[in-house]
């Protein structure tokens, strides 16, 4: 079992920058990836940025260029630098992390932080 706590979101004026921390605990080993998500309200959750165990990031269109995944494996941390926010930004993001034993694999979810981008 993983647990996945959020932290640092807030409300920032558009154009500015927050820094989301995600830390972990419980079974963390076998980790093929850990992420980020968002979703806001009427839409689906949809990918921000993913980190595979062998550290290749993948973005979305949409964040490239603006966010940055990062993560301290001593610290069982990921975090995500968000700069340049625009108001499309604004989104309950979530922190994912993806495991396998030997027979599946498993999403786990954090609860979420809110992040609002508005003037």
């Amino acid at each position: 079992q993983v647990q996945l706590v959020e932290s640092g979101g807030g409300l920032v004026q558009p154009g500015g920058s927050l820094k989301l921390s995600c830390v972990a605990s419980g079974s963390i080993f076998n980790v093929n990836a850990v992420g980020w998500y968002r979703q806001a309200p009427g839409k689906q959750r949809e990918l921000v940025a993913t980190m595979s165990s062998g550290g290749i990031a993948i973005y979305a269109d949409s964040a490239k260029g603006r966010f940055s995944i990062s993560r301290d494996n001593a610290k069982n941390m990921v975090y995500l630098q968000m700069n340049s926010l625009k108001p499309e930004d604004t989104a309950v993001y979530v922190c994912n992390l993806n495991r396998r034993d030997k027979t599946w694999t498993r999403d786990y979810w954090g609860q979420g932080t809110q992040v609002t981008v508005s003037s």
